[in-house]
């Protein structure tokens, strides 16, 4: 019986090795993070067998833990975050420490046990939960349940193996997020963080074919600061930067998700509105153009600098038929408003 009982454990470590073997390889030729929790999703199945489970990755900005993966687990609103601290999943991810409850054959082992008490969800009867590190940086959690008998519980060697996925996982996702981190910045302006001038070409040539295709219109709105000079020349360029920091997001509070926002150059900026017409694009831009008018920049900087813009409007294929024939109208009739009455929109 106690050589059946080595084979069998010998042939799951095989089998072990084989699939950490298999996560390894998969996991580090994807840079697609959706992908790399697929792979996690996959092989936790496969080599633990929960019956419940979730992975939860931190929000670095707001400090909190967002669901990314929700198995079977109804009671848990996987849109509400988990605070750093907060239960069994905050204290592995604030601590950088697993649990194991309660492991095979004993309770839990006092190396795996939070300085407070432990209370699973109704039919637990045995979670592993492992933290998610990648160069000393907790970038999430991974917590696994089994709702079965008592002779079914998580044992130090299935901690081990969690752990084994975890390391691999986070350096996946370390990876994934690196990459994406680059993709953004070989298309977004570094100092507005709006798309960069190339982008919204790429762009524009996307939209000029879809709205040739299907024949639909989109619009574009060419606006330029008035007098920004005035403001490096009082306040100087520091603050001049912070206050083109501060029209992107005055810009980007004012226009769907669906639109694109880009730093054209200098003070200039364009809106590319997919699916819109004139009149729609003219409402836009005014809505723009009164929120700019009425915002107070540098306040941070214990000042309240008000200033207006200048709006160009044209739209496809009314105005232009190509891409660069947009620009220049939309640019034109911005310079109509630049060289009259400013703070005004005009259309092509």
């Amino acid at each position: 019986m106690e050589g059946q009982t080595l084979l069998s454990e010998l042939k799951k470590t095989v089998d072990a090795l084989q699939i950490f073997s298999e996560i390894g390889k998969t996991l580090t030729s994807t840079l697609d993070i959706k992908e790399v929790l697929r792979i996690v999703l996959q092989k936790i199945s496969e080599l633990l067998h929960p019956t419940s489970w979730s992975l939860l990755l931190l929000d670095e900005k707001d400090m909190v833990l967002c669901y990314e993966i929700l198995i079977n687990e109804p009671a848990v609103d996987r849109n509400v975050p988990v605070r750093l601290g907060q239960g069994v999943t905050g204290w592995v991810a604030q601590e950088g420490k697993a649990i194991l409850w309660p492991s095979a054959g004993k309770e839990t082992d006092q190396r795996y046990k939070p300085p407070f008490a432990i209370k699973p969800e109704r039919g637990v009867k045995s979670f592993l939960c492992v933290p998610l590190r990648s160069k000393g940086k907790t970038l999430g959690v991974i917590e696994i349940r089994r709702k079965e008998t008592d002779e079914n519980l998580y044992r130090e060697d299935d901690l081990a193996t969690l752990a084994v996925i975890a390391d691999y996982a986070a350096i996946a996702i370390e990876n994934a997020r690196n990459f994406a981190r680059i993709q953004e910045l070989t298309i977004t302006d570094d100092l507005t963080t709006l798309f960069n001038v190339r982008h919204m070409h790429t762009l524009l040539d996307s939209e000029v074919l879809r709205a040739g295709r299907y024949r639909k219109q989109f619009s574009l709105i060419f606006l330029d600061l008035d007098h920004f000079k005035n403001v490096n020349d009082t306040y100087g360029h520091m603050h001049g930067s912070q206050l083109l920091k501060e029209t992107a997001e005055v810009i980007q509070s004012k226009i769907r998700s669906v639109d694109h926002a880009a730093r054209y150059g200098g003070d200039e900026f364009v809106i590319l509105l997919p699916e819109t017409d004139k009149a729609d694009a003219i409402h836009v831009a005014n809505r723009v153009r009164e929120a700019i008018e009425q915002h107070s920049f540098l306040q941070e900087k214990k000042l309240e600098v008000h200033f207006t813009a200048s709006f160009g409007v044209a739209t496809y294929p009314d105005d232009a038929q190509t891409k660069d024939d947009l620009i220049h109208a939309s640019d034109e009739a911005m310079y109509k408003v630049k060289n009259s009455t400013r703070n005004r929109v005009e259309a092509a």
